[in-house]
């Protein structure tokens, strides 16, 4: 024959049958003998036409081979098989015994019972186990507006085409970023576009470790010894977030994990550590710059690992640019704890200078005080915690926030913006720094323009023919402007009640 026949049964005596009552009248004591895969038969055949064929007139002997389709299995039964078809089975193979049965098993919700409960279902009634202990569904990816992604529609993303606009590391952090439980993944190339700033700024802060000769300093796993309050704290910070990043992944809140190295990374470490790093290692006491190398560098480390899961290449890049004694996929978990590193002292004296600096940033910001100059800073009653805080990081405070110098006075100068700043009453005084009339006046001008806009929104949202007629993404969109606008708002207003405490 030029092509085998197929015959489809639920075991091999079912298909046998079928194949013999397509080849030949068999006579009732037939036996079959599958061992070898080949149906053997002898049998006694009264169609001439058929014997003829065979060569035969009455008897002969017939051996007809009877296979199994090695490539094709019903679609669910053999998904049903996966967690032991994928590992060798039914050979007893060292990857069955060293991988099944395994711990998670990461899916979508839409296919639990085609294939999540046909898995368990299947195992149990194959080999009497449990394939796996705890099942994760992730959110199903959508376009920025929601829409679940279909060819028809032509709001299909090719992650290939995202990969090589934006890198792999910053597609995974964004889907990492919106992996919150039972929440659907809208697909924005914005957001995407916005985590490869993250990746860039990981990048830079590699590169200006490199310029400062840290990676000179050679691998350490130890936690380095330090005595500088700025090294100590950052060794604090660390181990609070990594504390903090276990605890989001054992409870598969990946979202936060996500949030938690991004907040730290950016914001702690390269928006603060590493510029408050400057003065150290560029002044002429080389012991503290010799421990602020060997601490940037751990914790430059440590910032590698703890990303690797989410951002597995630009972290194994970097991690490779100087001499390690193996690759950062195989380098253990850090184990340390927020109380095995943490100094109270330095913890709490550079947490008051952060919170001294964002505050008199953000003072300076609202009351449009120009970028380049140094004004000066008073206080009334400042406490000994204060004090200690403000003589340890000094040239800290002075270089970031732009501070001429720090004065006590009995009460405060007309025109001086308060601070809200833990240990005294502090404030800016602006009295000659700044028109306080044409700052109003500007104010007042933006806050004008904006309540238009604001009223635009409201008006729109609480119009019952927009919410009827208008598409869910258009009134989220509508939604997410009018908050941004009245966050805007409210900080123009608290600009404008601090020039009328200045008047």
């Amino acid at each position: 024959m030029d092509k085998p026949v197929a015959f489809c049964g639920a075991t091999f005596e079912d298909a046998a049958e079928k194949a013999r009552a397509y080849y030949f009248r068999i006579a009732p004591n037939h036996t079959i003998d599958r061992g070898s895969r080949v149906v053997e038969n002898v049998t006694e055949v009264n169609d001439a036409s058929i014997a003829a064929q065979m060569g035969e007139t009455t008897h002969f002997n017939v051996k007809m081979p009877l296979y199994r389709d090695p490539d094709v299995l019903d679609t669910w039964f053999s998904s049903g098989l996966w967690p032991i078809g994928t590992l060798g089975w039914p050979e007893e193979t060292d990857e069955l015994a060293k991988y099944f049965p395994t711990s998670d098993l990461i899916t979508g919700q839409d296919i639990l019972f085609f294939w999540v409960a046909r898995m368990m279902m299947m195992q149990l009634a194959v080999v009497d186990e449990i394939p796996f202990n705890t099942v994760y569904l992730h959110g199903l990816v959508r376009d920025a507006n929601g829409k679940k992604m279909s060819k028809s529609t032509g709001n299909v993303i090719d992650p290939l085409d995202i990969i090589d606009e934006y890198g792999a590391d910053a597609l995974r952090f964004t889907n990492a970023s919106m992996a919150s439980l039972g929440g659907a993944l809208k697909l924005d190339t914005k957001r995407i576009e916005g985590y490869r700033n993250f990746v860039t700024k990981l990048w830079n802060a590699g590169t200006y470790g490199d310029f400062k000769g840290t990676y000179g300093v050679p691998h350490s796993d130890s936690v380095p010894e330090t005595n500088l309050p700025l090294n100590k704290w950052i060794k604090g910070e660390i181990a609070k977030t990594r504390e903090a990043v276990d605890a989001a992944l054992e409870t598969y809140r990946f979202n936060d994990a996500a949030s938690t190295l991004y907040s730290f990374v950016w914001n702690t470490f390269c928006s603060q550590y590493l510029e408050f790093t400057k003065p150290v290692l560029d002044g002429d006491d080389a012991a503290a710059a010799a421990e602020t190398k060997a601490t940037y560098a751990w914790a430059f480390d440590q910032c590698l690992i703890l990303l690797h899961p989410i951002m597995p290449f630009v972290t194994e890049e970097l991690w490779g640019a100087k001499e390690r004694p193996k690759m950062l996929v195989h380098t253990d978990w850090p184990t340390y704890t927020a109380a095995d590193l943490i100094d109270p002292q330095a913890d709490a004296d550079l947490s008051w200078t952060v919170a001294m600096i964002e505050a008199i940033r953000s003072a300076r910001a609202q009351m449009n005080v120009p970028g380049g100059d140094f004004v000066p800073l008073v206080v009334v009653g400042m406490d000994a915690a204060a004090t200690a805080a403000w003589t340890q990081n000094e040239a800290l405070i002075k270089r970031f926030a732009r501070i001429e110098s720090l004065t006590s006075v009995d009460e405060m100068p007309k025109g001086t913006a308060a601070l809200a700043v833990s240990g005294g009453a502090f404030g800016l005084p602006l009295d000659g720094i700044i028109d306080v009339a044409a700052e109003k006046a500007r104010l007042e001008k933006t806050l004008g323009k904006l309540a238009k806009e604001l009223g635009g929104l409201r008006g729109r949202l609480n119009n019952p023919k927009f919410a009827d007629s208008a598409p869910a993404a258009v009134i989220e969109e509508t939604k997410a402007n009018l908050a941004l606008r009245e966050a805007e708002e409210a900080k123009l207003k608290d600009a404008m009640a601090r020039l009328a405490e200045l008047s």
